[in-house]
Order: C-alpha cells, then sequence, then structure tokens
C-alpha cells in the first residue's frame, strides 16, 4: 500500500530516489558500524565462557552483515564494480570467526562442531572474503539443519594438485536421489523433503563458488552423513608477493626479537627481516617476550603493542625500568592504532618509534629496523621528535559555520564532531590494518562528509581518494594515501579538541 496522501506514482517515485537510496545507506552503515563498535568495546574480562562466546558469535556474524550490507548497497546505488573485491585474507582470524559464528548454532542443536586445518595450509588468501563467507555460510547452514544429532566438521586442506579444499561433513541422512539430480538448481528443493525450505542455499554456494574461481562438490558419505567441499585451485587464492628491492639494508649482523601474538604477521615480519640478512626469534607474547628479553642478548625489539597476558606497553616499560645495558636496547613499536593518543602513550612507555600497521614495504622497514640499531650504536644519537602539524583548512568556512550555530551550540557541535571524528578515526585505522574494503568505503564515506563540513578540503580529497581505491581495489593507492589521510585525520581532530577546550568546553 501506498502512503496516505501520496499516489502510487508518487510513491514508486520515491522509492527509486537514488538521493533517498543514498541517505537511507548513509544511515544503514552508521547504525551497523555503531552496533559493531558497541560490541567490540565490551569489557569481557569479567564476563563467563558461555557469555564471552556468545558475544564472540555475535561479533562475528555482525561483521559478515556489515559485508552483505555494504555489497547490497553498493549494488542498489550503482557504486560496485564488476570485477570480484580481492582482499588479503588471514586464514586464522576468518576460520576463527567461523567457528565463533557456526558453533553457537551446533550447540543450540546438541550437535558438536569442529574446525580442523591441515599441514601446509597457506596462512594469508587472496580471494573475495564476501563470496567465502557466503559459500561457506550457506554449507554449514544445510549441514546444522539436517544434522540432528552427532558432528559437523570443517577439514581445511590441500589437495595433492595444490588446491585449497574447505570440506564439511556431517552425521545427518544424506542426500536423497531426487536431491542429487537437482543440485545446485534455484529453488532445486525436492517436493517430498521432510525439512522447510526451498534449495537455495546450495545454488548460492554453486554461485559463490564460480564468482571464487572454483567448483563445490557435493558426495554422501559411507554409511551416515554427507560431504560437501568447496575447491579453489591455487591460482585463485595465492597471494602475489612483490619482488623484493635490489638494494636492501644489510642486517646481517643484527638478531631480532620479534614480539607478536599473530601468526600471519610472524610470517611477514620474519620474512623480511630474513631477506636482510637478519636472525630472527619469536615471542608469541608478552610475557614469553621479557622472559626472552632477560635470557637472552638482542639488538633490536619489534614489539606489538596488542598482546595478550601482558601488552607491548607494559613490555617496553619492564624494559626500560630494567637497568643495565639492555634497557637502552632500541624497540619499535608495531600497532595498527597509531592514533595522537596511542603514540603518545607508546612513546612515553619508551619506544624508539613505530611501525604501523599494514607494514610498510621491505624497504621503508628495512631503512626504519637499521636506523634504530645505527642509533643504538652511536652514542649520544638519538630520534629526531616528530614536528607538531596542524590540519589544512578553509578557515573561512570553519569560522561560518561556528557563527552559524551561535556560542553555545558552537561548542555543542565542537563535542559531537570531536565524538564523530574519533569513532570514524577508530573505525578507519582497523579497516586499513585489515585491508577491509567495504569497511573501508562505509567510513570514508562519513569522512567525506565531516570533512567538506569543516572545511577541511585536502582530508576531504584524500577520503574521496581512499573511497575511490577501496572500489578499484587498489590496495596501494589505499595503503599509500590513507596512511596520510590518517594523519589530517589526527591533526584534525586535535584543532577541534582545542577548538571546544578554547570555547569552553572543557569546563
Amino acid at each position: 500500500m501506498s502512503q496516505p496522501g501520496w499516489t502510487p506514482e508518487e510513491s514508486s517515485d520515491r522509492k527509486a530516489d537514488p538521493a533517498r537510496l543514498s541517505l537511507l545507506g548513509h544511515d544503514l552503515r552508521a547504525a551497523v558500524s555503531d552496533v559493531l563498535g558497541g560490541i567490540r568495546l565490551i569489557e569481557q574480562d569479567g564476563l563467563d565462557p558461555a557469555t564471552r562466546l556468545q558475544l564472540e558469535r555475535v561479533r562475528a556474524a555482525g561483521e559478515v552483515l556489515a559485508r552483505l550490507l555494504e555489497e547490497s548497497l553498493a549494488e542498489m546505488l550503482g557504486e560496485e564494480p564488476g570485477d570480484a573485491p580481492v582482499s588479503n585474507v588471514q586464514l586464522s582470524r576468518f576460520l576463527y570467526d567461523i567457528e565463533m559464528r557456526w558453533s553457537g548454532r551446533a550447540r543450540e542443536k546438541g550437535l558438536a562442531f569442529t574446525v580442523s586445518v591441515g599441514a601446509g595450509v597457506p596462512a594469508v588468501l587472496a580471494l573475495d572474503r564476501m563470496a567465502l563467507e557466503r559459500v561457506l555460510a550457506n554449507i554449514l547452514s544445510n549441514a546444522i539443519k539436517y544434522t540432528d544429532s552427532g558432528h559437523v566438521r570443517m577439514d581445511v586442506t590441500l589437495t595433492e594438485d595444490h588446491a585449497l579444499q574447505m570440506a564439511v561433513s556431517d552425521e545427518g541422512p544424506g542426500f536423497s536421489g531426487a536431491a542429487l539430480q537437482r543440485l545446485f538448481q534455484y529453488a532445486g528443493r525436492p517436493d517430498d523433503a521432510d525439512k522447510p525450505g526451498h534449495g537455495l542455499g546450495l545454488h548460492i554456494s554453486h554461485d559463490m563458488a564460480g564468482r571464487l574461481g572454483g567448483h563445490v562438490s557435493v558426495r554422501n558419505l559411507p554409511g551416515l552423513g554427507a560431504e560437501v567441499a568447496l575447491t579453489l585451485p591455487a591460482s585463485v587464492w595465492e597471494l602475489a608477493l612483490p619482488d623484493t628491492p635490489t638494494e636492501l639494508p644489510d642486517l646481517s649482523h643484527v638478531k631480532v626479537l620479534v614480539a607478536e601474538d599473530n601468526a600471519s604477521n610472524q610470517m611477514i615480519l620474519s620474512h623480511m627481516l630474513t631477506a636482510m640478512g637478519a636472525e630472527v626469534e619469536l615471542a608469541e607474547d608478552g610475557v614469553e617476550a621479557l622472559h626472552r628479553l632477560d635470557c637472552e642478548e638482542y639488538d633490536i625489539a619489534l614489539v606489538d603493542i596488542e598482546m595478550p597476558r601482558l601488552s607491548g606497553i607494559e613490555v617496553i616499560r619492564a624494559l626500560r625500568g630494567s637497568g643495565g645495558p639492555k634497557a637502552r636496547m632500541p624497540v619499535l613499536a608495531v600497532t595498527a592504532y597509531v592514533l595522537r593518543a596511542n603514540r603518545d602513550a607508546i612513546f612515553a612507555a619508551g619506544a624508539d618509534g613505530i611501525l604501523a600497521k599494514p607494514l610498510p614495504g621491505i624497504e621503508t622497514f628495512g631503512q626504519a629496523v637499521a636506523a634504530a640499531v645505527a642509533r643504538a650504536e652511536t652514542p649520544g644519537t638519538q630520534p629526531q621528535p616528530a614536528r607538531e602539524e596542524t590540519v589544512e583548512l578553509n578557515v573561512a568556512r570553519f569560522d561560518h559555520l561556528m557563527e552559524i550555530a551561535g556560542p553555545d551550540g558552537a561548542v555543542e557541535l565542537l563535542d559531537r564532531l570531536q565524538i564523530d571524528l574519533r569513532r570514524t578515526e577508530r573505525g578507519l585505522v582497523a579497516a586499513l590494518a585489515d585491508f577491509d574494503r567495504p569497511a573501508i568505503r562505509a567510513e570514508t564515506h562519513v569522512l567525506i562528509a565531516l570533512a567538506g563540513a569543516v572545511g577541511a578540503e585536502r582530508l576531504q580529497a584524500m577520503a574521496e581518494s581512499v573511497n575511490a581505491a577501496a572500489h578499484r581495489r587498489d590496495d596501494t593507492g589505499m595503503r599509500g594515501t590513507g596512511a596520510e589521510m590518517c594523519r589530517q585525520l589526527d591533526r584534525l581532530i586535535h584543532f577541534v579538541q582545542t577548538e571546544f577546550n578554547r570555547r569552553g568546553g572543557a569546563a
């Protein structure tokens, strides 16, 4: 029905209005971003294991929802390019989210659910994450739906021809002859099936597998149950590593401790350091890092700030307070969260520098490590403090905005602007670290509007550039412009906070 007072033609026009769809999309993206942000900020230490598990389940499902929403909105608004959005997927994190999401669903039916990973499976995949999630979600949903007791499992392995296979097996009744004849058809579910549904799951899985460049196979297992497997040839997921530069710093005399809990980042850091000749040892958390620092001699430590048991900041503080020569050992902090407050805390703890995630190219990375070691080997040499820079702003536009708001309204506006800018900054830093293109597009969409409103024209142009790079799947463009965009955003936040305090907001 049409709304009271509207003709059917007017209702149709409103539904098709691109501007109205764009505004609705903006609000939907903002709402989902707030929901996910709220979930991530919940302190889990005081929660019981069952509640923590459910919270992780909601978070994992919510992030899938956000990516589905972004893809749907982009298609509705004509934003989606034709090519598949290939990104680097950290497999361990991806499988953790799969397990968190589907173990809860299985437990509700009294089923066991496990994920196993075979030898040689790659740590990072280069493919369309959303398509991969949709394939597995439909396969797992069917397996759990049709299994009334027993076990559902997902095995991730490499085949003899180096294809990646994700096989979901269950202990249900298996596929009937009629179902096998209509596999992958749209609404191909047999009429006499004893479970509700339309048979769309395998159709979607088949379609998405084709989008990935792979295929889905189905077979009944001997005795009881079925197996549905996604197979992806190596050519569609192998990570294309950049060529190693010919001129790199010589780190053959350097022994490095890498304190990092993420297996993929361990691999990347170790690969780059050993390519330059360094000797590398790994610590998987802050406690192990301090133990190694106590027992062995190193020339430099690379310390992840977000580690379990003991944070990187706590490790750096403990090292600097230990006394003796080790207290002066160079330390580079590795973190995705290079916001102003984080930087201040990291340098206050005693770090010599910060390496921002995503990590720079091997040449830039090597120069940073070599420079830190060289400073330590040259007594009296200290790194130069970074020069405080201000945001590039159209002051006339900003002043006009404050004039329109009035004295009291300006303070309230600046307060709200601080909140929105900080939330956007957190979202962008996390999205850029993970190369999460849908999140990058959503966050830069918000930033374009915020920066434009206050006259931060260069920041607005950068946000537009990163947004366009995300649409083009241009990781190099996102990485390069994204880092400077975050620096400009940080300066804008500092400027807004200063203005808020100057106008009496601090009181």
